[in-house]
């Protein structure tokens, strides 16, 4: 994977930190800064796809506790009762 080089700002102390971790995990800073650059850039990053394709039908409004229970409760037996004819 080719690499981009960039200059960063950083709060000394935060900088102490991946000093001292990189030398007990015998890794590279540069390797702790490139991590925690992935995480950021995957922690902000807009999906094309959504993370939940299922919807489900509702009455159009938020349900209570108990409805959520009941209605997951049902859709398992839905998918798991072997003589509905849809289990996986």
């Amino acid at each position: 994977m080719s690499m981009k080089r960039t200059n960063v700002y950083a709060d000394p102390e935060d900088l102490a930190i991946i000093k001292e971790a990189a030398k007990r995990r015998g890794i590279s800073e540069a390797e702790i800064i490139r991590q925690g650059i992935h995480l950021a850039a995957m922690a902000n990053r807009v999906w094309d796809d959504p993370l939940f394709s299922r919807t489900f039908e509702g009455p159009g409004r938020t349900l209570s506790e108990p409805e959520v229970r009941d209605a997951v409760a049902d859709a398992v037996r839905r998918e798991t009762d072997p003589d509905s004819g849809t289990a996986a």
